[in-house]
């Protein structure tokens, strides 16, 4: 069914300059005295109270997070779900409408073009939601491969996405008569002072929480009303720094760093999202032929036995000979010490000792399985 054809992708970001481009609530993140930083041409907060003190909100409490710059791909018409799953990795026949699923986006070599949510409506429309550096290609090639019937639009700047996260995330939606309490990787429709929202059982943080698709103009309306809601349970506004602290405590990958066209979904851990029974997709024959030799390299943890903390690029060695690189590192804020995601040569096992080059020294590490500290996502 899927066929190749010279159409447009209507891209909605296709008239942005190389000047990054700003959320609907960038006037609220002023307000709030927040640091920003580029995230996938995107002028995005980095943070407002500091990383470490919104990383215990999340763990602890409950945070917000703007993440509007996430893309929105809507895909419509006859057999729109038939012709993603041809395309994307994982089974969607495994979810019903009203549930989300993992998935990735490859190419032929295996390599991953993005890592992205589909969250199934019907068999006629789904909404996927790519990374911001990525959406137009995911919509690039999705256009280029769809049947005349289905539709691929870019609604990139229609939608908002709130994500609030932690413990009290329930309470803080619940006193809004948001709708909570539905299954993981589902979704439901609401309706929040008349402005139409759409409940996700979603998050990048390892916590129990929700994201929240909402109209564009509508965004400061409902970010206001829910931190107004979670004063009581110690809300805090959180930026992308500590968004990044809390996945790498689970484990999780970010695209361009620990998957990427170079990293496969069988080397960066995420092999789970691969179908391994459906009889098509992107990149399935590269894909079916490296798990069968096995990856050469695979995606570990690493925690410091000491003070040092790593970060993306530092060699990794054992036994003074290199077995592979950091791709992401930091501090983490819940166990006080250096935590990272290395691809490491597929002999290392985990339970080994290596060490990390920083500035010249090789400061020792454990490899361990992630996540590095309690998932609690259910």
């Amino acid at each position: 069914m899927v066929g190749t054809r010279d159409r447009r992708f209507e891209n909605e970001e296709s008239s942005v300059t190389a000047k990054p481009a700003r959320p609907a609530l960038y006037s609220r993140h002023l307000e709030l005295n927040a640091k920003f930083a580029e995230f996938g041409g995107w002028e995005m907060p980095l943070q407002y109270s500091g990383v470490v003190n919104e990383h215990a909100a999340v763990r602890e409490r409950v945070g917000l997070f703007d993440v509007s710059h996430l893309g929105k791909l809507r895909i419509t018409g006859p057999g729109a779900r038939e012709f993603i799953d041809s395309c994307l990795t994982n089974d969607l026949g495994k979810i019903e409408p009203g549930q989300a699923q993992y998935t990735l986006c490859c190419d032929e070599s295996g390599g991953v073009v993005d890592d992205l949510i589909a969250y199934l409506r019907s068999d006629e429309e789904l909404l996927l939601i790519p990374n911001a550096a990525n959406s137009s290609e995911v919509g690039r090639r999705l256009t280029e491969a769809a049947p005349a019937e289905v539709k691929v639009v870019d609604e990139h700047r229609r939608h908002a996405v709130l994500a609030v996260q932690g413990p009290n995330a329930d309470a803080v939606l619940s006193a809004l008569w948001i709708p909570v309490g539905h299954d993981y990787m589902s979704f439901v429709d609401a309706d929040f002072n008349d402005v139409p929202i759409t409940v996700c059982r979603t998050g990048y943080t390892g916590e129990r929480g929700y994201e929240l698709l909402v109209p564009w103009d509508d965004a400061p309306v409902v970010w206001d009303a829910l931190l107004a809601s979670g004063e009581p349970k110690g809300i805090l506004p959180c930026g992308l720094g500590a968004r990044d602290t809390l996945r790498t405590e689970m484990g999780y990958p970010l695209h361009g760093q620990d998957l990427s066209m170079e990293i496969s979904p069988l080397q960066g851990r995420a092999g789970w999202a691969v179908s391994k029974t459906k009889p098509a997709f992107w990149g399935r024959d590269a894909i079916v032929a490296e798990r069968e030799a096995g990856p050469e390299r695979r995606l570990r943890g690493i925690r410091a036995t000491g003070r040092a903390i790593p970060r993306p690029g530092m060699a990794v060695t054992l036994d003074g000979a290199n077995v592979g690189v950091v791709t992401s590192g930091t501090f983490s804020p819940t166990l006080r010490i250096g935590i990272g995601l290395a691809l490491l040569r597929a002999d290392v096992a985990e339970g080994a000792e290596v060490g990390v080059d920083i500035r010249g020294r090789s400061e020792p590490f454990d490899v361990v399985r992630p996540p590095f500290v309690k998932s609690t996502p259910s």
